[in-house]
């Protein structure tokens, strides 16, 4: 027999990824520097060299049974230790090794908190347009995917649209700044208008229930470190029951190497049973003992900044000339994606008519809106400049090129 709901997530594929696979296989076909690939947030910058001295200090002093054997279940205390000691440093915290779960990358951070939170039934608001897995992972938890749209002019939460798709079944909110696909950073203001909205539910909820049964705020930040000057506000700062997932995919160009956390502020009785059922969803989903190796790394380089400066390139690179061309797009402010607005309404058909002429963005469709595309630029520069005169071309093509 076969489960039919893995069979149907396997079979559809992840629009993401099916486009990459398919700019794969055209690389080898006309040469990959005919491919414009803009599909996967797969960083090109190389890790900092601070990784690989990380990795050789390891090689060369710690024992092949430590190097290569399994850590506790929760991450060694070295790694979990420095995660809590940087967060304090920039946040003025003072959080302890207790308050970090290491974790096997971004996808198991979100899979299991949001195991460990929600029951079969219950309900979990993410707000459109967003990373299309977390359905997925919401659907295999046994919760409801309920979408609520962002400010179609900001792309900030719209707290008064999330307050009105609360229920009694509501057990968390997703919230993803910088935002992957937009690139909008949610400002102070916006997450202390959801906090207030979520203390409002809370509260009427315990005074109908009797007992407190919070919404856990659940903020996903593996794009926390790549900014262009915004704030990323501290969610558990501001909103006591929240957990912050978290990758090093994107801050240490790491995506292969699947490491990053969980962390759940030990500030009463219900946070300790979120970090125990994280610890269970871990166990229960084989998430447990993230890459040994990698967990070393992360102790050693915890505080290593990203090279925005480079994405910051890009994005100047890419949007200035789309918007020569005339098309229109959100400035992000963080993440390194450029949110397009498809020059027609079926974003779609759109892509399709980009294949011709090898461009690969990915439509909005997937990420739970319609008439966009996302533009990855986290390519390698020359891969935006040989890409420039066919997004002049398409844009000639639907005859709205302004140059």
């Amino acid at each position: 027999m076969i489960n039919g709901q893995m069979y149907a997530y396997g079979a559809e594929s992840s629009k993401i990824r099916e486009i990459f696979s398919y700019a794969c296989a055209r690389k080898e076909e006309i040469g990959a520097e005919n491919v414009f690939d803009f599909s996967l947030g797969n960083p090109s910058i190389p890790a900092p060299e601070e990784v690989r001295a990380s990795i050789e200090r390891s090689l060369a002093e710690v024992s092949a049974a430590e190097l290569h054997g399994y850590t506790p279940a929760p991450g060694l205390p070295a790694a979990r230790e420095a995660v809590a000691a940087s967060l304090n440093r920039r946040f003025g915290t003072a959080y302890t090794a207790a308050d970090v779960f290491m974790t096997v990358g971004a996808a198991a951070s979100v899979s299991c908190t949001l195991h460990a939170v929600a029951c079969p039934g219950d309900e979990v608001i993410v707000i459109a347009p967003y990373f299309p897995e977390y359905r997925v992972w919401i659907e295999v938890a046994g919760a409801t995917c309920v979408e609520v749209p962002a400010d179609p002019e900001t792309f900030q939460v719209d707290p008064a649209a999330v307050e009105a798709a609360i229920t009694s079944r509501t057990a968390a909110v997703i919230v993803d700044s910088p935002n992957n696909p937009t690139g909008a950073v949610y400002t102070r203001e916006t997450i202390e208008r959801l906090a207030a909205v979520l203390e409002r539910a809370n509260a009427a909820r315990e005074a109908e229930l009797g007992r407190p049964q919070p919404i856990v705020l659940i903020s996903d930040e593996p794009y926390r470190e790549i900014t262009y000057g915004a704030e990323v506000p501290w969610v558990p700062s501001i909103y006591e029951h929240t957990v912050v997932c978290y990758s090093y995919s994107k801050s240490l160009s790491l995506p292969g190497e699947r490491v990053g956390w969980i962390l759940v502020p030990q500030v009463g009785e219900g946070a300790r049973r979120v970090m125990a059922a994280v610890a269970g969803a871990a166990r229960a989903l084989g998430f447990v003992c993230a890459p040994a190796l990698f967990q070393r790394v992360v102790a050693d380089c915890v505080d290593v900044p990203s090279d925005v400066a480079a994405y910051a390139r890009n994005r100047e690179l890419l949007s200035s000339a789309l918007s020569a061309y005339g098309y229109e797009y959100v400035e992000p402010d963080g993440a390194f994606y450029l949110w397009v607005r498809a020059l027609e309404p079926d974003a779609e058909a759109f892509c399709e008519r980009a294949r011709a002429y090898e461009l690969l963005p990915v439509p909005s469709n997937s990420f739970g809106v319609e008439g966009w595309v996302r533009v990855g630029y986290c390519v390698a520069p020359e891969v935006i400049e040989r890409s420039l005169p066919a997004w002049r071309k398409l844009a000639e093509d639907y005859g709205v090129c302004g140059c």
